[in-house]
């Protein structure tokens, strides 16, 4: 399998930590150069020091401020060149039922997700066509298939990301660019815990046993690490995933229930 990822630019978002940072790693070992983006500056310069290779930069941008966002992509993209991959990846809304959300807390998540998503693929899909080279991941939810109780925004927002993709992997599939989700399932990172946390709070239990219960959600009885979803990423980027398009690929140890 072609699994090299030399010669190839990739833009990953939400990359200073977790699993963005998990998928930045692993595609620099396979060859990739790498364009960091996440809106803390400190994470950043740490990540890009972890990179195996040389030619990598990072955008330091907020994603819940898409225009701006969209300025540094063109301006990097203008000073290293275009990329042939681009991750779609930020943090997810806060939880709380859906009855509950504030109109506030859509307007904000759609920005971060579906708006950012938008103008980041405006912004290199050109270059992707012009290289006769495109991979668009979108670092989505299990969600997408089965609701997460508790998490009534993200739910919506995620579904509206999922439907987006698929729209946009017909219309740039005749160009050759591929547009994928990846469904990461529980997944040990920073917002995972948090969640765990306030459904150990809820349930009288403690966090042990909050995670104990969440891996038996699973058919592999596990609780997935960053690397785990990284590898489905670095695939779907490389020569090897050139037939695959407008798909959800859930990497979730096999979740079943609720």
């Amino acid at each position: 399998m072609k699994l090299t990822l030399e010669g190839k630019r990739a833009l990953l978002c939400g990359s200073s930590d977790g699993i963005g940072k998990a998928c930045a790693i692993l595609m620099a070992e396979r060859g990739a150069s790498i364009i960091l983006a996440a809106r803390n500056k400190e994470k950043l310069e740490s990540t890009l020091v972890d990179l195996n290779g040389e030619g990598h930069s990072y955008i330091c941008a907020d994603f819940d401020n898409p225009d701006n966002l969209k300025q540094k992509v063109i301006a990097q993209i203008s000073e290293t060149g275009p990329v042939h991959i681009l991750m779609n990846n930020t943090g997810g809304p806060q939880g709380g039922p859906l009855i509950d959300a504030k109109a506030e807390e859509f307007e904000i998540a759609f920005r971060r997700h579906v708006i950012s998503n938008q103008y980041l693929a405006q912004a290199v899909v050109p270059g992707m066509k012009e290289l006769g080279y495109g991979r668009i991941i979108n670092i989505v939810s299990t969600s997408v298939r089965q609701v997460i109780p508790g998490l009534g925004v993200s739910n919506t927002i995620r579904g509206a990301v999922a439907q987006w993709a698929k729209t946009l992997a017909l219309e740039l599939g005749p160009i050759g660019i591929t547009v994928n989700n990846i469904l990461p399932g529980y997944t040990n990172t920073d917002r995972l815990k948090d969640l765990l946390e306030k459904w150990a709070e809820n349930a009288g239990i403690s966090y042990e046993e909050m995670v104990e219960a969440t891996s038996k959600k699973t058919s592999l009885r596990r609780i997935g690490d960053p690397e785990d979803i990284a590898s489905a990423v670095a695939f779907l980027a490389s020569d090897a995933a050139g037939y695959i398009s407008g798909t959800d690929f859930p990497v979730d140890g096999g979740r079943f229930g609720v």
